[in-house]
């Protein structure tokens, strides 16, 4: 800001508002205000100590009475009222959990059962009947609401499909006839892999392919890309220029 616009605002000061001077002179406020009080570079001061600090002493005295028995299953809102009703106060809400949070005590204290993260599943097929891939997909109806189910079954490594059918109703042990229908045809696959769909996780297909010996395989939950060449054949069958979009009925469907 040139001098003669500092010595304008100065001879103006006290005359007029801030405001108008600002606009008189072309001077935005916010630079006036920051040249009347401009920033202290360096560390900020540190936070004065309140003078009701809790003290060392007094600290543990909290902590051990929120580890007691009696409290350690509660959270602070539950211990400050059952202690305000037994005529106690130790400290505020907020102190509790300030004192819990310092101690890594915040969370869930009690033991929890921890679940391994689900492994990637890595598929290699090195010649036909290696690896089958296997989905269900939805068909839609006349009927809003009501689909047809399209079972699929690729072959990992020449991606021909093995088998397929459509059924009105999709369970377990339909599922189970469906793939022992395409190993009665084409021979045992030594994997099958599906998602984690109920009718892939069925009893009745489990039991089939220990019975089989045939190694199960599952994508990790909901993770479609675990199982992309199913995923990719249905998008190839939804897109194509004939898809109808609905079905008439079951006939129809088998029939395009």
């Amino acid at each position: 800001m040139s001098a003669a616009v500092d010595e304008a605002f100065t001879g103006l000061t006290g005359l007029l508002p801030v405001r108008t001077i600002c606009t008189l002179t072309g001077r935005a406020r916010a630079t006036h205000y920051r040249s009347r009080a401009p920033k202290v570079h360096g560390p900020k001061p540190r936070r004065p100590v309140p003078a009701n600090k809790l003290t060392s002493g007094e600290v543990a005295q909290v902590l051990d009475r929120l580890n007691s028995e009696e409290f350690a299953d509660k959270a602070p809102a539950q211990i400050g009222a059952i202690m305000l009703d037994q005529g106690t106060y130790l400290c505020s809400e907020s102190s509790m959990y300030r004192i819990l949070r310092g101690h890594g005590q915040v969370r869930e204290r009690r033991r929890q059962a921890t679940h391994p993260a689900k492994k990637k599943p890595e598929l290699v097929a090195v010649k036909p009947n290696d690896v089958w891939s296997w989905d269900i997909t939805k068909l839609p109806s006349p009927i809003r609401g009501v689909y047809y189910d399209l079972m699929v079954i690729i072959d990992l490594f020449s991606r021909y499909v093995v088998h397929w059918h459509i059924t009105t109703r999709e369970s377990g042990l339909g599922s189970k006839d469906f793939i022992a229908d395409a190993v009665m045809i084409h021979g045992t696959p030594g994997v099958i892999h599906a998602d984690r769909g109920t009718s892939m996780t069925s009893k009745p297909v489990a039991e089939l392919m220990i019975d089989l010996g045939i190694d199960r395989s599952h994508s990790r939950p909901r993770v479609s890309n675990d199982n992309p060449y199913s995923e990719a054949a249905f998008k190839t069958t939804k897109y194509h220029h004939s898809y109808p979009g609905r079905f008439g009925s079951r006939q129809d469907a088998v029939a395009w």
